[in-house]
């Protein structure tokens, strides 16, 4: 490593942040990088320990501590803190096609597990994979690169998003013609219109598609594969299919009133404000009306605080936050030690300008709705709730209804985010691919290939709704899996698995 004393001599920085108020008016990122100078030295903190947890991606306590890529962290933190930024750049962009994408909206698993972090700050591996990518668009070194020499093979992938994208490059650059099908009018899929824009500015997502273009790869938007193109037909023109449709089905709650006025899905809603606010800067009015309404969001997980993000920069009269789960602790507990993935109460962007707006957390935890009540013209106007509780049933923690805790929220929108159910049957089916009782593609263990010969599925759409990073393994894996059943062998060691982990690189 580049100082061996860097993580006792330098203290933990980021980027500026803008504060809620100056961030909530509108739909710009405000999230800022540090200088270089500074940032070289957050490199500076990395130890390069024996056994590096943050590039490991194993699985602890059920959930996978460090990154599910691979990302050599260690080695590209060493190259931040020397200065040799371009060196940083082909280090990260070994295992990582979309660094820029994973660098603004993952989780930063690699940071939960970084030995750091034990006892102190972790490093800010996220900000410095940041830092790297962004360095290298502007310095120029990031640029079309079209495979010379071509396969003759043809590739499709159903789906643009992280998943779908991945796949898409790795076999580009391999050399196979490769299309990818888009149901929506701009490529990208969830990085397009499932993020909000002050979250991943879709000029970050417009630059990625324009390159890969650039490299060889076709989009074609607007096609509904199955809908529009039956799935003979793209079995019939292409060697090989890639399905990596996202797992779009969203959960619905079934409580009396559900018919109301005024009750929609996260998904949808953030959906049709990005189209709005590309297509017209909002000025087309072509998202739900939210300004001066009592927005209920129900759902506590990532895309319930998007929507109380959008709903604040929309104009909402006030947003509350429903949550079935009980309040996590502020620091882990006994039996959730590091390197494990730490479950503790974290505050998002969504619900730190809630509070500064409204004075108050929007959460609400360990509730959950029982009724939706209709005004007069058939709107929602109320959301019916009661608290619940933890209770054990044959081993099983469970969250019962606590009688007596009955309550009425004021509520104009409720916008649900209870996460998802599977994948929409209808892609499937159109292929004659199976699913299983949780709506994922059927497949054999430790495969890509679904029960259709020469059709394989990558992303949320196999494995269920997941994190972006994950997203894109799974689109390394499948092009991996794709390429050496085209080819008899494949030489993209990105994607390329071994038993315990690891792959030369």
């Amino acid at each position: 490593m580049g100082k061996p004393t860097g993580f006792l001599d330098y203290e933990r920085e980021h980027g500026k942040i803008l504060s809620p108020a100056e961030r909530s008016g509108n739909f710009k990122e405000f999230h800022s990088l540090l200088p270089k100078d500074r940032q070289q030295l957050q490199g500076g903190r990395c130890m390069d320990c024996g056994v590096p947890f943050c590039q490991s991606a194993v699985e602890l306590n059920g959930m996978v501590s460090g990154c599910p890529l691979r990302n050599l962290i260690p080695e590209f933190n060493d190259l931040v803190y020397t200065g040799n930024w371009e060196q940083a750049y082909e280090r990260l962009s070994k295992t990582n096609c979309f660094p820029e994408f994973t660098g603004r909206v993952c989780p930063a698993l690699c940071e939960a597990a970084c030995t750091c972090g034990l006892y102190g700050e972790p490093v800010s591996t996220k900000e410095n994979e940041l830092q790297i990518i962004e360095n290298a668009f502007a310095s120029g070194w990031v640029k079309a690169e079209p495979s010379k020499v071509r396969t003759g093979k043809k590739v499709a992938v159903v789906g643009s998003g992280p998943a779908g994208l991945a796949a898409a490059y790795w076999l580009n650059k391999r050399g196979h013609e490769v299309t990818v099908f888009e149901k929506h009018d701009r490529p990208g899929g969830l990085l397009m219109y499932g993020i909000p824009n002050m979250k991943l500015d879709k000029s970050v997502v417009k630059r990625r598609i324009r390159l890969m273009e650039k490299e060889g790869i076709r989009m074609v938007t607007g096609v509904d594969v199955t809908r529009d193109l039956s799935g003979e037909q793209v079995m019939k023109d292409y060697d090989r299919v890639i399905l990596a449709c996202g797992a779009g089905k969203a959960r619905d709650i079934s409580v009396p009133g559900r018919e109301a006025v005024g009750i929609l899905f996260a998904v949808d809603f953030l959906s049709m404000v990005t189209k709005s606010l590309l297509d017209s800067d909002l000025k087309d009015k072509k998202y739900p009306r939210v300004k001066g309404k009592r927005v209920v969001v129900i759902g506590g997980g990532d895309t319930g605080n998007d929507c109380v993000g959008t709903a604040i920069r929309l104009g909402a009269k006030s947003v509350i936050q429903l949550e079935m789960m009980p309040e996590p602790p502020v620091s882990r507990k006994e039996d959730n030690p590091w390197p494990e993935w730490p479950r503790i109460k974290k505050t998002d962007y969504g619900q730190e300008e809630a509070a500064a707006v409204y004075g108050t957390d929007p959460r609400k935890y360990a509730t959950t709705v029982t009724e939706f009540i209709q005004g007069k013209q058939g709107n929602v106007t109320k959301v019916r709730t009661v608290e619940l509780e933890p209770r054990q049933n044959l081993g099983k923690l469970q969250m019962v209804p606590k009688a007596g805790t009955e309550k009425e929220i004021p509520a104009d929108l409720v916008l649900i985010a209870a996460g998802f159910t599977g994948t929409e049957e209808y892609v499937a089916e159109g292929f004659g691919v199976k699913l299983d009782s949780r709506g994922r593609t059927m497949k054999a263990e430790g495969s890509h290939e679904t029960n259709v010969p020469g059709v394989f599925t990558a992303g949320d759409m196999r494995r269920g709704q997941s994190l972006v990073v994950w997203a894109i393994r799974e689109g390394l894996e499948t092009a991996w899996e794709v390429d050496r059943s085209l080819m008899g062998y494949s030489n993209l060691e990105a994607g390329r698995r071994t038993e315990d982990g690891s792959g030369s690189i």
